[in-house]
C-alpha cells in the first residue's frame, strides 16, 4: 500500500478531551510467561509510572508496542490488540523519506458478533486516521483471529474496526465497534502548573520574559559567572524557569596565544599510503570562518575533516602522532581490527599522549570499508572541535562494490555556535549530559555548503561517515522544482544500499533514505537520471515536549549539480541490478547455527539521574508517557545545556550479576562466538537512543524488537532505539582489552563504558 505521509496537527483542547473519554483507560497487566519475543499481552499493561528496579531485566515496553483496542456498546463483547513492529530495513529504525516512523501492524480479536446483528454488514474493516480524522485510510479486511493490517507511517493516530456492507469497500460507512490508540497518541501538552510549577517561576532572578522566546539569530546573555545563554530551538519558546538554569561547571576557555596568526584550516587532503607507509598526523589548533564567524577550532594536520587516509585491504601502515593541543589526546582508529595496544583509549590501552608528546601507531587493515579516526579523550570537545578524518580501506576485489562513475567520502557533523563562534563546552564535566549536544549549523566535509557537480546518469557512490556527537540523520536526495529552493519537484532518488561499518551487507536493498546514527557508516549508489538540481537532505520528525506535538525538520546539507550531458558510459542496467553478495553470505553461513541459541550476556543501557534541578525533574515528569524512539533534534537546548556529566550517569549495567560500567567483567576467549541481548530502558527517567560502538571487534544484528534481521551486514556500532531489545552475535576475533560504550560523546562522558578482555 501507499503510506499516506502526513502529520497530524495540534489537536484543539474539546477534541483531545472527546478524544480521552472515546478512547478510555488502559487495561489491567497479566505478563505471565511473556518474553520480549512474545505478542502483545491482552489486555495491554496498565501505563504507571516507573520504578526502575537497578538488579532487573525491564518488562517488554508493551505501552510501546501494542495498541489496546476498546469495544462500543454495539460489540460489547469483543476486544483486541494491535501489535506494532518495525517492518525489516537496513537500518534500526523503519522511517519514511520525511521521518515517519513507519508501523507493520497486526490484529489479533476475538468476541466479535455477527456482523449481519449490527445491520446490513457482511464483514469488518480496520481503517486508520490521524488524530484531526482526516485523512482515513483502509487497512484490511479483519475477522475473528490474527490478521494483518499492513503499515502505517502516521505521527499520531487512531485504529477503528467498522462493520461494512463489503469487504471492498474504500470508505467506512458503517458503524465503528473496536478503536484504539497509537502510543505516541498519549503524548500531551504539559499542564505546567501541576507537572512542572518551577518552570513557570523565575522571574526576578535575572531573567526578562524576553529570554524565553526562540533564539534564532543565535543572540546570547552572558551571566557573572561566564557563561552566556545557549541559542534557543526556534518555534520552541522556553519558560523563565528553565531559562534561569545554569550550568553547575565551569565554561572551557580556549587558551589560544597569537590566535590571529592561527593557519587557516583547509579542506581534506587524500593521503594514499601503500603497505608500510608513514603518515605523520599533527593535532593542533587552526582558524576557521563558519557561518560568518571567525575562531578557533582544532584539526589534524590544518584540515577540515583530517586527512583521507587510502590504503588498500590487508596492508599495514604507520603513523606518527604529535598532540600540539592544550588537551591531553590518543587517537581512536574506529571500526578497524587492529592490534590492540594502538586502539588509542588512554587508560586502557595506552596512556594519554600529553600536549607536545607524540605516539607511534602501527594500523593493520583486515577488513575493507570505510572508517574513521577520532580522539577518545574529552571527546565532546575535541570531536566538536574539528578532530575527525576518515580511512577508505579499498578492496582487494575490484568489482566488490559494483560498477561507479565516482566515488565521494561525506563526513556529516553539526557544530553548536552563537554570535561569537563555537558555544563553549563544560570544563570539570561535559554539559549537555542529557541528549547530548546537536549542533545548529550542519556541516558535510568541514563545510556549510557541500556541491558537487555530475553528468546526467551518472552513478555516485557515497561513503556516509556521522560524525556528530549525538545527531542522527534521515538522509535523501531529491529533485528541486525549477525555481523552488528546497521545493521537491518528484519523489526522492532511489538509493542503493551495499555496505555499512566493516563490509558489505549479503545483498544491495533499494531504500528511499539513509538511517544514520553517531559513529556508523554506511557505502550507498545514487543515480542522477535528470539534468538540474538536488538536494541532500536531512527531514526528520523532532518533538515539542511542552506542547506534545511533532515537528518536521527539513535540512538541505548539500545541493547536487546535474548537467544536460550524458556521461559517457551508462550504467543503469547495472545500478537497477540489485546483487547478492556470495562472499558475505558464505562467511556468515559459519555462524547461522549460532543465531537462535540461548542469550550468554545480558545488560541494560539506562541513566541514573543525580542532583538534577527541581525544574529539570519537574519539567521531565511527564514526557516518560511517550518516548520517541529517536530524538533526531534538540527541542529541549537549555534544559539540556544545564545538566552536566556531574549530574547524572548514564549506565550500562548487567542484571545477572549487578555490575554495571567500569566493574562489568566479560571474559573471552579469540575464537568465541557470543549472543548478547542489549536492552534500552523504556522506564529511565529520559529513555534516548544509544548508539552502542564496540572495539576492535565486529558483529551481527541478529534482531530487534523480535524482529529478525532480513538482510545481515557486520558492525561495530548499532543504534539502540528508546525501549528497544537488540539481539546481537558478537565475533571475538581480536586479543586485548575493548571498550563498549555510547558514541553520544556526552554520554561516554556520563559514564556509559565499560572493558571486556580477551585472551589469545
Amino acid at each position: 500500500m501507499n503510506l499516506v505521509r502526513r502529520a497530524d496537527a495540534l489537536v484543539d483542547a474539546p477534541l483531545r478531551l472527546l478524544l480521552l473519554v472515546l478512547l478510555g483507560p488502559w487495561g489491567a497487566w497479566a505478563p505471565v510467561g511473556l518474553s520480549a519475543q512474545t505478542v502483545c499481552p491482552l489486555p495491554v499493561p496498565v501505563l504507571t509510572s516507573p520504578v526502575p528496579d537497578p538488579n532487573a531485566v525491564p518488562a517488554p515496553p508493551w505501552d510501546l508496542r501494542c495498541i489496546e483496542l476498546f469495544p462500543t456498546v454495539r460489540a460489547a463483547s469483543a476486544r483486541g490488540v494491535i501489535d506494532i513492529a518495525r517492518p525489516p530495513s537496513p537500518f534500526a529504525v523503519s522511517v519514511n523519506v520525511d521521518g515517519y516512523h513507519i508501523h507493520d501492524l497486526t490484529a489479533r480479536v476475538e468476541g466479535l458478533p455477527d456482523p449481519s446483528t449490527l445491520g446490513p454488514y457482511t464483514t469488518y474493516v480496520a481503517w486508520a486516521t490521524p488524530l484531526v480524522l482526516d485523512p482515513v485510510i483502509r487497512l484490511a479486511e479483519v475477522r475473528e483471529g490474527t490478521t494483518r493490517l499492513g503499515r502505517v507511517d502516521f505521527a499520531k493516530y487512531l485504529i477503528i474496526i467498522s462493520a461494512e456492507a463489503s469487504a471492498d469497500v474504500t470508505e467506512r460507512a458503517g458503524p465503528m465497534v473496536l478503536r484504539g490508540r497509537s502510543p505516541s497518541s498519549r503524548m500531551e501538552a504539559h499542564d505546567l502548573l501541576a507537572t512542572a510549577p518551577g518552570a513557570e517561576s523565575g522571574m526576578g532572578m535575572g531573567m526578562e520574559m524576553a529570554d524565553s522566546t526562540p533564539n534564532p539569530s543565535h543572540e546570547t546573555h552572558t551571566q557573572g559567572d561566564g557563561w552566556a545563554t545557549p541559542p534557543g530551538y526556534a518555534g520552541v519558546p522556553m519558560l523563565p524557569g528553565i531559562m534561569a538554569l545554569r550550568p553547575d561547571v565551569l565554561p572551557l576557555a580556549l587558551e589560544v596565544p597569537g590566535a590571529r596568526e592561527l593557519p587557516e584550516a583547509r579542506a581534506r587532503e587524500v593521503v594514499r599510503l601503500p603497505d608500510g607507509g608513514t603518515l605523520d598526523l599533527t593535532a593542533g589548533f587552526v582558524r576557521r570562518t563558519v557561518a560568518g564567524r571567525t575562531m578557533a577550532m582544532l584539526a589534524f594536520n590544518e584540515q577540515h575533516p583530517g586527512p583521507l587516509i587510502e590504503v588498500a585491504e590487508n596492508t599495514t601502515i604507520f603513523v606518527n602522532f604529535t598532540n600540539d593541543t592544550p588537551f591531553p589526546t590518543a587517537v581512536h582508529w574506529h571500526g578497524v581490527r587492529l592490534d590492540n595496544r594502538f586502539d588509542g583509549v588512554p587508560g586502557v590501552t595506552q596512556d594519554a599522549v600529553l600536549p607536545g608528546e607524540s605516539f607511534r601507531y602501527t594500523i593493520r587493515f583486515p577488513d575493507a570499508g570505510l572508517y574513521w579516526y577520532h580522539p577518545h579523550h574529552r571527546e565532546d570537545v575535541q570531536q566538536e572541535l574539528g578532530l575527525a578524518g576518515n580511512m577508505l580501506v579499498q578492496p582487494l576485489a575490484s568489482d566488490a562494490y559494483g560498477p561507479a562513475h565516482r566515488e565521494e567520502v561525506l563526513m556529516l557533523d553539526d557544530i553548536l555556535l552563537d554570535e561569537h563562534g563555537v558555544v563553549p563546552f563544560g570544563r570539570e564535566a561535559a554539559n549537555y549530559a542529557l541528549m547530548g549536544r546537536f549542533g545548529n549549523q550542519t556541516l558535510v566535509n568541514g563545510e556549510p555548503d557541500y556541491t558537487l557537480a555530475v553528468d546526467r546518469g551518472e552513478v555516485v557512490r557515497f561513503f556516509f561517515t556521522n560524525a556528530s556527537n549525538t545527531r542522527t540523520w534521515n538522509l535523501s536526495f531529491t529533485a528541486v522544482a525549477e525555481g523552488g529552493v528546497g521545493v521537491p519537484a518528484a519523489p526522492p532518488l532511489p538509493i542503493k544500499v551495499v555496505a555499512s561499518d566493516v563490509g558489505r551487507f549479503e545483498r544491495e536493498e533499494r531504500v528511499e533514505s539513509v538511517v544514520i546514527a553517531p559513529a556508523e557508516r554506511y557505502v550507498v549508489d545514487v543515480r542522477f537520471p535528470g539534468a538540474g538540481r538536488y538536494t541532500l537532505s536531512n527531514r526528520v520528525m523532532g518533538i515539542n515536549h511542552r506542547q506534545g506535538v511533532f515537528l518536521a525538520e527539513r535540512t538541505v546539507l548539500g545541493v547536487v549539480e546535474v548537467s544536460p550531458r550524458a556521461v559517457a558510459t551508462d550504467l543503469a542496467d547495472a545500478f537497477a541490478e540489485l546483487r547478492v553478495h556470495e562472499d558475505v553470505v558464505a562467511d556468515i553461513d559459519r555462524y547461522r547455527a549460532d543465531f537462535d541459541r540461548a542469550v550468554d550476556h545480558e545488560i541494560v543501557m539506562a541513566i541514573q539521574p543525580g542532583d538534577l534541578p527541581d525544574v529539570t525533574r519537574q519539567s521531565m515528569a511527564y514526557d516518560w508517557v511517550f518516548f520517541n524512539p529517536v530524538e533526531w533534534t534538540g527541542t529541549m537546548p537549555v534544559m539540556n545545556w544545564v545538566t552536566s556529566a556531574d549530574q547524572l550517569r548514564w549506565t550500562i549495567r548487567e542484571p545477572a550479576t549487578g555490575r554495571a560500567d567500569m566493574d562489568i567483567a566479560w571474559r573471552f576467549r579469540v575464537g568465541d562466538v557470543v549472543k548478547i541481548r542489549v536492552h534500552n530502558d523504556r522506564t529511565s527517567f529520559h529513555a534516548m537512543q544509544h548508539p552502542l560502538h564496540i572495539h576492535g571487534q565486529r558483529f551481527l544484528v541478529l534482531e530487534q524488537d523480535g524482529v529478525p534481521t532480513e538482510n545481515l551486514v557486520w558492525k561495530d556500532t548499532v543504534l539502540l532505539p528508546a525501549g528497544s531489545v537488540t539481539d546481537i552475535l558478537l565475533e571475538l576475533s581480536n586479543p586485548g582489552r575493548w571498550m563498549v560504550h555510547c558514541h553520544i560523546a556526552e554520554h561516554l562522558e556520563a559514564g556509559m563504558k565499560f572493558v571486556f578482555d580477551v585472551a589469545g
